[in-house]
């Protein structure tokens, strides 16, 4: 015996309507990519991560070898990409760098392509 499975009905203009008002620009997709390419490594995400829930969402590079399971220069390396990227600050505090979530940096990727 078969069963049949109904399906609910679409209406056309629900599913066909444009998700953004207009284009990104060929610059403002070039930005975009960079961002996301930033973002393209498990570590440099893990590395986020820590930073966001760290105190103040600030961590010292001291305090992000452990958690990765790398050395301290292929962190660092890590840490220069988000940097470049926009999504970190960093700071010398004497002979240690401490990195910090910037402003508003996690949000311009949801609406990067909302817009």
């Amino acid at each position: 015996m078969n069963d049949v499975i109904e399906l609910p009905v679409i209406q056309p203009d629900a599913c066909c309507a444009p998700m953004t008002s207009a284009p990104i620009s060929l610059e403002e997709a070039a930005k975009t990519a960079t961002l996301f390419k930033a973002l393209g490594d498990p570590t440099r995400v893990l590395l986020i991560s820590i930073v966001a829930a760290s105190e103040g969402h600030e961590a010292c590079v001291c305090d992000l070898t452990e958690p990765t399971g790398l050395s301290q220069p292929t962190v660092s390396h890590h840490l220069k990409i988000l940097t470049d990227a926009g999504f970190l600050s960093r700071t010398r505090r004497g002979s240690w760098a401490y990195y910090a979530l910037v402003p508003g940096a996690l949000e311009r990727l949801a609406t990067a392509l909302a817009t």
